[in-house]
């Protein structure tokens, strides 16, 4: 009778408990930084995702891949030759009448025969430059030595900083103007969850389809809006080689830019998501630029405004209703007339009544200065300067007790 080897079944009792271990589930939970990442990828952009050692950078990337149904390929970047990225020459019978092709890596062809997957290009920051200078091509034309990476292929990057990395280089310029950058950290309720079997799930942005054209719309006239304001921010090569390895404005990121928003805008995406994936394309500066100039393209025409001021909606920001309030008086600078004078006294008034009345005092003021010698003075005014010296009162009481506390 044959003995039992009780290592074999130690083993197999082990191989039970690993699955265990591995038998997790996912739920619907609001994640900014997995929904940029889905936004992004669906947007068919290359996504790097900058974070430490440990975080869950590659974890993430296989449940996203688990979760979109997308075969997963791995590449270390870090351990690979130029070669692996731009081919291998493969001598043919007749050279000189043939060329020279380059043959792909097997992971490269297994792609194509999918016809669809997810390369993750892994430890990017410790790929040597050469390395760097080989992934430009796979990185934004999809070419593996003679091939063409499939449509279906969506290509998505990790790296460390240079302070946690391994023989770390600096990301080449020409390279991180390719990505997305995605600053990648774990979050504490996240991961409690996540290691007691639970992990929040993946899922690609649901776009409205009669949205699609409107967006685009939007997406075009905010950028084009921006860059027409601010050419310089057309294309500011940094300085720094630290900051060269980041995202930075230039008209290829620009377009990056303007395909995210119209992306995010048939999505519906929060603001949080969408200030992630502007700023991670262009840069803090220019990207925060493009923000604000959104929330003013969402503001109300101050000529509409004038025209039916008992129908005026106001934004509940104090900064945006501030710039309206702006707007409104420029815009009776701009075409002094007695009826839009009158209009504009109205809007004030309708501030006052739905909002902080310090937001009232430097646009009453200045509309005031506008009024001419033979319009008469409207009784909103009364209310109006009734505030407004409050406001002021308020505003020299403050200052006093900010002096005696210096003093």
């Amino acid at each position: 009778m044959p003995m039992t080897d009780p290592s074999a079944d130690q083993l197999a009792v082990a191989a039970d408990l690993l699955a265990l271990l591995h038998d997790t589930g996912t739920e619907p939970r609001a994640d900014p930084q997995l929904e940029a990442l889905t936004l992004a990828v669906a947007a068919d952009l290359p996504v790097l995702l900058w974070g430490e050692p440990g975080i869950g950078k590659t974890a993430a990337l296989a449940q996203l891949a688990e979760a979109l149904d997308l075969p997963l390929t791995t590449v270390i970047a870090s351990v690979h030759e130029p070669s692996d990225f731009s081919g291998l020459p493969v001598v043919g019978d007749d050279p000189a009448a043939q060329g020279v092709p380059m043959a792909p890596p097997d992971w490269a062809v297994r792609l194509v025969r999918a016809g669809r997957g997810l390369l993750f290009l892994d430890e990017l920051s410790t790929a040597p430059p050469a390395v760097q200078a080989a992934l430009l091509r796979l990185v934004l034309e999809r070419r593996v030595g003679a091939l063409r990476l499939p449509p279906g292929v969506r290509i998505v990057a990790a790296a460390n900083p240079r302070s946690s990395a391994a023989d770390g280089w600096e990301l080449s310029a020409p390279l991180a103007n390719r990505f997305v950058h995605l600053q990648w950290a774990h979050d504490h309720d996240v991961v409690v969850r996540g290691l007691g079997g639970t992990w929040p799930r993946a899922t690609l942005p649901r776009l409205d389809p009669a949205a699609l054209a409107p967006a685009v719309a939007y997406a075009r006239r905010a950028v084009c809006g921006l860059l027409a304001a601010r050419p310089r921010l057309v294309h500011q090569l940094p300085g720094s080689d630290a900051r060269r390895g980041g995202p930075w404005p230039s008209p290829r990121s620009w377009d990056m830019t303007l395909r995210l928003v119209a992306f995010a805008t048939a999505a519906g995406t929060s603001r949080d998501v969408l200030s992630m994936l502007v700023r991670g394309t262009v840069g803090d500066g220019p990207g925060l630029e493009l923000l604000a100039s959104l929330d003013r393209m969402d503001l109300p025409d101050p000529e509409t405004l004038l025209a039916d001021p008992a129908a005026a909606t106001l934004p509940e920001r104090g900064d945006l209703r501030q710039a309206v309030l702006d707007g409104v008086v420029e815009a009776v600078r701009s075409r002094p007339e007695k009826a839009r004078w009158d209009a504009a006294w109205a809007v004030l008034a309708r501030a006052l009544d739905t909002g902080a009345p310090d937001l009232v005092v430097v646009p009453a003021s200045t509309l005031a200065a506008l009024r001419r010698v033979d319009w008469d003075v409207p009784d909103l005014i009364e209310r109006l300067a009734g505030a407004v010296a409050l406001s002021q009162r308020a505003d020299r009481a403050g200052a006093r007790v900010a002096a005696a506390v210096t003093g």
